[in-house]
């Protein structure tokens, strides 16, 4: 197996390959990787001040700004989940993203003020940004809109990586950006891959459940890693758009599986803000294959979709052993 490692995005990138095909070198190819992802950076991050999106944010003009393809892809994208989410999934979260201290902005000592909360959210509407695919140029009919793609980014790219992939003729591989995944083929041990979801512990690593896959993509949303606390109160990275809160329920991660992982990152995030009850209605309703896992005073409850239970897969319980999955 080759296996092919960097830093992009703020978290870092895997690129598992079985069989390589011959005459591809590995170095030249882990550059062509890492040269693709800047090149994403440099269209999507806001943490980059001259990135294509940063620049928009900082404009104020209201009328067509011209962008890349690529832009209009991912938020062409992101609209089709606000609008199945109504609003749940809104990647013009960023100025909420910002006031929490969860963006690029420097970390906040103190909970915001409820007056700046809605301030902040009175900028936050999916439906004040809009998008022509040709020529390809977006705007904004509110002046002071600001995108963050934080929930759509990383599964982008780790589709951007398949494509390059299945380009050179590579069948078999595990791409991971910061983990969300693309899988197709098979693993090193010549079966599907073995994936495995994370028990949502704070504080350690644990596995819940292992999935067999030989083609898709998946994504987890969780609140259980990206959090801070204040006077013995635990605040989510996880924001409501609707709210300009962190979300309080007690679902406390979402896998979802989808055949891109754009697609996966997005919906994810939007099942994780919908929360036990909606986002699994929504779930069922859209014949998406996702696993939810639900806090309970006795540890955690697993609920799966209709959709998602077709999939093989199987528990994997401490002290049973099952091997190590690939992941």
């Amino acid at each position: 197996m080759t296996w092919l490692t960097g830093a992009t995005m703020g978290t870092g990138y895997s690129v598992k390959i079985v069989d390589l095909p011959a005459g591809i070198d590995p170095e030249s190819l882990d550059h062509h990787i890492a040269q693709l992802l800047e090149e994403v950076n440099g269209l999507m991050s806001t943490y980059q001040e001259a990135s294509e999106l940063s620049r928009f944010n900082r404009s104020r003009r209201t009328d067509w700004i011209a962008v890349s393809p690529e832009l209009v892809k991912v938020l062409e994208e992101a609209q089709r989940i606000s609008r199945l989410s109504e609003g749940a999934f809104d990647v013009t979260v960023g100025p909420l993203v910002n006031l929490w201290g969860f963006g690029p902005s420097p970390y906040v000592d103190d909970l915001p003020p409820r007056q700046q909360v809605e301030a902040a959210r009175e900028r936050v509407d999916f439906k004040q940004l809009q998008i022509r695919r040709l020529p390809p140029a977006i705007r904004k009919a509110q002046g002071d809109i600001y995108v963050d793609l934080s929930g759509i980014a990383k599964g982008y790219g780790v589709d951007r990586i398949a494509e390059l992939l299945e380009a050179q003729g590579i069948e078999n591989y595990l791409v991971d950006i910061g983990g969300e995944e693309r899988i197709q083929g098979y693993g090193p041990q010549g079966g599907p891959w073995r994936i495995a979801i994370e028990r949502p512990v704070a504080g350690k690593r644990s596995v819940q459940r292992i999935l067999e896959l030989d083609s898709s993509a998946v994504a987890t949303s969780g609140d259980y890693r990206n959090y801070f606390e204040r006077e013995g109160k635990r605040y989510s990275h996880t924001l409501d758009p609707r709210t300009g809160w962190p979300i309080t329920h007690k679902l406390v991660s979402v896998t979802v599986l989808s055949a891109t992982a754009m697609r996966a990152d997005a919906l994810a995030t939007a099942l994780m803000v919908l929360g036990p009850e909606q986002g699994f209605r929504l779930a069922e309703r859209e014949q998406i294959a996702a696993l939810f896992l639900v806090k309970t005073p006795g540890g955690f409850r697993e609920q799966t979709t209709t959709r998602f239970t077709k999939i093989r897969s199987w528990a994997l319980s401490a002290g049973k052993g099952y091997p190590p999955a690939d992941k």
